[in-house]
């Protein structure tokens, strides 16, 4: 199995009222360092999909080889980032599965991702969701049979409501760790942010 890993982070961060992309975060901001820990993800390619404020972002952040995909349409919300990510994949990339990362969450573990992999090639099922206490989130893997299907959603809601649709499309994983927390506010940051020992 060939993964594309596509980072979405093209919002505006309007709860935070500036780009949390460029929140400093460690020795980075939050999107290089989620970039960061997605090329360390068992992936072959890492795309990031940005449009608000994309030029000082792309400026302000290491990206490494990461390929990057404008979304002209970022104020529809998530479904345009999924369309335009899919989409770059869909035309230049040979990956086979699609691994579908938000850019808020920073702490997303290496151990969650692997399980959905290691469950993910077992299963059969065009796509991998992870169960958190009994609440789905991400990251979800899909393969690439089901690109279209994604690619035809519209709105803020992202792909949740087609696979509550087509629950015989997905595999659930069962974490037993609470779901990773969006970095959303001033709270949010002051919370997750990494500390430097004294």
């Amino acid at each position: 199995m060939s993964t594309a890993a596509i980072v979405l982070a093209a919002g505006a961060s309007r709860r935070l009222g500036r780009p949390k992309q460029l929140e400093p975060w460690g020795d980075t901001n939050l999107l290089g360092h989620v970039v960061g820990r997605t090329q360390a993800f068992p992936v072959d390619e890492v795309w990031v999909v940005l449009g608000y404020d994309s030029d000082r972002i792309l400026a302000e952040t290491e990206l490494g080889d990461a390929g990057v995909v404008e979304n002209p349409e970022w104020e529809e919300g998530i479904a345009s980032s999924l369309r335009v990510g899919l989409d770059a994949l869909a035309r230049l990339s040979r990956c086979d599965t699609a691994l579908i990362v938000i850019a808020d969450q920073p702490e997303i573990s290496a151990e969650v991702v692997d399980l959905l992999f290691e469950s993910h090639a077992k299963a059969g099922k065009p796509v991998t969701v992870p169960k958190y206490r009994y609440s789905s989130g991400n990251p979800v893997l899909i393969n690439r049979s089901l690109w279209p299907r994604v690619m035809s959603l519209e709105g803020d809601d992202g792909a949740k409501r087609l696979w509550l649709a087509h629950p015989d499309w997905v595999n659930e994983v069962w974490i037993s760790d609470v779901h990773p927390r969006d970095v959303d506010t001033e709270i949010d940051v002051s919370d997750l942010k990494p500390r430097h020992p004294a």
